[in-house]
């Protein structure tokens, strides 16, 4: 482990001066000191980690970078001389892009037109010549080695294939560094490693790569140098080949992390779920076929899979999302046959679900902590003139804010303006205030920090104790490996295996999310291979 002003990324590199400094930055929003004092450096050819928690200060560093904020203290220095951008475009010009997670495409336009838009190549009578940027689209593919139809209109890519594009755009613009901000949050463990490749050929074409990102294993496997915030500060820096992971987490959050997700000892009871050859059809596709599972009081099963495994279809199918004329099979809640015609009908049966994408499913950003909080339970603080009772309400979300630990002012904040792992507990705390049963979590940790992510494991093992069951999905197999007491693999919407706790194995859990891709599979649908002793 080195400081943060004495390897490639905090200071000078083979005795010359990095390609962009960023020296002393200091930003300050109302009531708040965003950064401070920081230092940052970054030399073209080299892949820069930048991590810390949610809230640490990187987005605010790179949004400085890239021409987004114009007011700070401090100074940037490019090849050793003072630079100041008074918005992106100057940013861009002097050769730095940034690449969100929301990706800034027009998705009814081409690739070549999306690469030069706003930039469009003009024939001599000034018309647009389509053919001349379809050419200069094609040899930047080509460069990149993306195989992309450059005619095609962005909507009808891949979200692997329209990061690509963006990465095209970029380098269009004689970019020197590229800034991308949790790039693989929606990709699969192929496209991850197809992103990486690309990004190990810029490295090849002297450009700079900042990469923001949650997932410890992915800032280990393609970065050079890992630079590390916390609460606005930089707290040091390390080399990926010789810094252990528990010593960069704890750069991270400031405390050690003995075990990141401790599992709690949890005495398992009855039944209280039992899936039995459910089949969800889509048209005449078949997007679940056959999936039987059990789930006991107090068990926390894992259902792992890759992206387009029917995970998520199955959650929402047992949760009542889907019309009941569309599902088959037999799903039973505490011995007793059940057929939910709406999620509503779910959670009075005691079941709750967080879904994939927390933002857009499981809250309503611009309400506050109180209201999304009582979302699923209103009922309790209404009287029959349908009235709510706010401070009934706000007595009862205190307590949950205090016992989940909760960080907001007040249960008035937007829950907009909390982190990540604060909006993902107040998701689970809606639930809590019903009389619940099963929780169904969907990705649960995705877009959180490795302490937030802790501290909700740490809660799903609190309540599992207490006797709630759960059902969690997660693309993070070293998770589901931490915590669950057993773990169903899904294959092209067919269950492929079963692990309990005492045969837990990666490369076979692997092997069984893959099975029907990698080979034909004639055997049984529903089939499940022994596994184990």
């Amino acid at each position: 482990m080195t400081s943060a002003r004495s390897d490639v990324a905090g200071s000078e590199v083979a005795g010359r001066a990095a390609y962009l400094s960023m020296r002393h930055i200091t930003k300050r929003f109302p009531g708040v000191v965003a950064l401070e004092d920081v230092s940052f450096d970054v030399d073209v050819g080299l892949v820069h980690g930048l991590v810390g928690e949610n809230g640490a200060g990187k987005s605010t560093l790179m949004k400085i970078m890239s021409g987004i904020y114009t007011e700070y203290e401090g100074e940037m220095l490019q090849d050793g001389a003072p630079v100041s951008f008074r918005n992106t475009r100057e940013a861009i010009d002097s050769g730095i892009a940034m690449i969100h997670q929301e990706l800034n495409l027009v998705p009814e336009l081409s690739v070549y037109e999306n690469i030069f838009l706003g930039r469009e190549h003009r024939t001599r009578v000034g018309t647009v010549d389509r053919g001349s940027m379809r050419r200069a689209a094609y040899t930047l593919m080509s460069t990149l080695g993306l195989d992309i139809d450059t005619n095609r209109a962005i909507e009808r890519l891949r979200v692997s294939q329209r990061q690509l594009v963006e990465i095209a755009k970029a380098l269009s613009l004689n970019t020197k560094v590229i800034v991308m901000d949790e790039p693989t949050s929606s990709l699969s463990d192929s496209e991850v490693e197809y992103l990486f490749d690309v990004i190990r050929g810029l490295r090849e074409h002297d450009v700079a790569v900042v990469y923001i990102s949650h997932r410890l294993d992915e800032v280990y496997a393609i970065t050079d140098h890992i630079t590390v915030l916390r609460d606005g500060r930089v707290v040091g820096s390390a080399n990926p080949k010789e810094t252990l992971r528990r010593a960069l987490i704890s750069m991270m959050v400031g405390r050690d992390l003995d075990v990141l997700y401790p599992k709690a000892a949890v005495e398992i009871g009855q039944e209280v779920l039992r899936v039995e050859d459910l089949t969800y059809r889509q048209g005449r596709a078949k997007v679940l076929d056959k999936v039987s599972l059990t789930v006991r009081r107090g068990e926390i099963v894992g259902v792992a899979g890759l992206m387009g495994a029917g995970r998520t279809q199955l959650l929402e199918a047992i949760f009542g999302v889907y019309p009941p004329e569309s599902l088959s099979g037999a799903i039973r809640l505490e011995g007793q046959e059940v057929r939910f015609a709406s999620p509503q009908d779910a959670i009075r049966r005691g079941l709750g679900l967080i879904a994939e994408d927390r933002k857009l499913q499981s809250l309503v950003l611009e309400r506050s902590v109180r209201e999304n909080s009582t979302l699923a339970s209103i009922r309790q603080f209404t009287n029959r003139l349908r009235i709510i009772s706010q401070r009934s309400e706000k007595r009862v979300v205190e307590h949950v804010v205090d016992d989940l630990r909760i960080k907001t002012p007040n249960v008035e904040t937007l829950v907009a303006n909390l982190s990540g792992g604060n909006q993902q507990k107040v998701v689970i705390g809606k639930f809590l205030l019903t009389d619940i049963v099963l929780f169904l979590l969907d990705e649960p940790t995705r877009g959180i920090d490795v302490g937030a992510k802790a501290e909700i494991y740490h809660l799903v093992g609190e309540l599992a104790g207490a006797g709630t069951s759960f059902l969690l999905v997660s693309s993070e197999l070293p998770e589901l490996l931490a915590v669950c007491d057993r773990i169903y693999v899904l294959c092209d919407g067919r269950l492929t295996g079963e692990f309990d706790r005492a045969s837990f194995d990666q490369e076979a859990i692997m092997e069984a999310a893959t099975r029907f891709i990698e080979a034909e599979d004639h055997s049984p649908s529903g089939a499940i291979p022994a596994v184990g002793p």
